[in-house]
């Protein structure tokens, strides 16, 4: 049975979410590259009893198009795991998860590097398993372009499997450390993969033992049909992007159903959409903060994330106060590129109005207003089992968090909705689910 309270994540970028809100006084606008921002940002999740922290992923710069440099600048921050490595130190209970991607990695390396986070954070690592989608990344991997989508999503499916595999090459009880005997480890606690497939090839076992929490929690963010599959069949937590009640709830059903179809019940998943709240005590101040935010948007930064939303077309020629044009079907993130189609052809938007729009939540719902307000859109999303909480992601750091913690997780803890304390220490504790059994192979 599904819990009666949200799960929350904190969704750091380093220089905020909205697009200009490096530019905003509430910004600790240098923290990418600054270890100390991260650890106050996770200190101040942590103690609001966040669930997780989360950190997306690349492996290049995000914006080619040297008409957006700032962007392009934005795009500089730690890679992830050795930056949540550093915040297991100064953290105790939080979770901790770190976007890589199946596309330009192998899974001996990611399986190790995820199971050395768990042993060192005490159980609270968690795996985002996510596919390359940019030409960008490609190039810097000696390719000119990145696989077509099916081509991708396969590889990922085997991917999985084996980094899966790879964490049960080792028996929760292999390691004894018996001086009087002479025992280190029982001899049959540890046995090889032995994995041979189209993509991989990976004797094992991997050289670091089982970890606190049995395996790294999964987290997946692909909302294409190949993405849900993907999910349903290995997830534990899903990241997703829906504009409308309705869609959300589609989504949840659609994807909740397809978990049967592997063997495995709804509450074995958390599905938590991204969520970009600017909250105030009123509704004119809460609006008075949002177009303060706006009004900071160059205009060819706007319409270059745009481009990037929608799969990396050029849009420079078009008319930035007439539609958005029609552009093929994108071999990049799919679900994102229809998402932005969906969102500007029901509201009649512009590529300027559409830009404006996805600045700072980028296809994620989107709230202005009070913690009342934020709230109840929380709860009725909730309710409806649309989600089974959010990911929150601030217009800046630190401000837009301490927003958030001040102002709606009281209304929030006040209605029932969220949890005072913690009532474990992993991160498997936190969200209320077990180590999966070992999935089903892929269709």
């Amino acid at each position: 049975m599904r819990q009666d309270t949200m799960r929350l994540g904190a969704f750091f970028y380093a220089t905020g979410h909205h697009v200009a809100g490096w530019r905003h006084p509430s910004s600790e606008a240098d923290g990418g590259l600054i270890l100390e921002r991260y650890v106050g940002w996770a200190r101040r999740a942590e103690a609001a009893k966040f669930d997780l922290v989360f950190l997306e992923d690349g492996t290049g710069i995000r914006d080619g198009n040297l008409r957006s440099s700032e962007r392009t600048a934005r795009s500089a921050h730690f890679e992830p795991v050795t930056l949540l490595s550093a915040l297991a130190a100064v953290t105790s209970r939080i979770g901790l998860v770190a976007t890589t991607s199946t596309s330009f990695n192998e899974p001996y390396n990611v399986a190790r590097r995820f199971a050395s986070l768990d042993h060192l954070s005490g159980g609270r690592a968690g795996w985002n398993l996510v596919t390359s989608a940019t030409d960008l990344e490609a190039a810097n991997f000696g390719s000119d372009a990145i696989a077509l989508h099916a081509d991708r999503y396969e590889r990922a499916e085997e991917f999985v499997d084996v980094v899966l595999g790879l964490w049960r090459t080792w028996d929760d009880d292999a390691v004894v450390i018996d001086r009087e005997s002479g025992q280190f480890s029982k001899p049959d606690g540890f046995r090889p993969l032995n994995h041979r497939g189209k993509h991989f090839a990976v004797r094992g076992p991997l050289n670091i033992s089982r970890t606190p929490q049995g395996q790294p929690v999964l987290v997946q963010a692909g909302s294409s049909g190949p993405g849900r599959d993907l999910a349903a069949r290995t997830a534990e937590v899903v990241f997703t992007a829906n504009q409308t009640l309705a869609e959300a709830v589609a989504f949840y059903r659609d994807l909740k159903e397809r978990m049967g179809h592997f063997g495995r019940a709804p509450d074995d998943l958390k599905i938590m959409p991204g969520l970009f709240p600017v909250v105030g005590r009123s509704e004119d101040e809460a609006r008075a903060k949002f177009e303060a935010l706006q009004a900071l948007i160059d205009p060819v930064v706007g319409l270059a994330l745009l481009e990037r939303m929608v799969g990396g077309f050029d849009l420079s020629g078009s008319d930035p106060d007439g539609p958005v044009p029609e552009l093929p079907e994108a071999n990049g993130a799919k679900s994102r590129q229809q998402l932005m189609f969906d969102l500007a052809r029901r509201e009649g938007l512009t590529l300027r109005q559409l830009y404006l729009r996805i600045a700072g939540a980028r296809g994620h719902s989107q709230i202005v207003g009070t913690p009342a307000q934020i709230a109840d859109e929380m709860e009725e999303r909730f309710r409806a089992h649309g989600a089974d909480g959010f990911n929150i992601m601030p217009a800046t750091l630190p401000g837009g968090l301490d927003d958030f913690i001040a102002l709606v997780l009281p209304e929030l803890r006040r209605r029932g909705l969220f949890r005072h304390e913690y009532d474990g220490r992993t991160l498997r504790a936190h969200l209320g689910s077990r180590p999966p059994a070992p999935p089903p192979a892929a269709p």
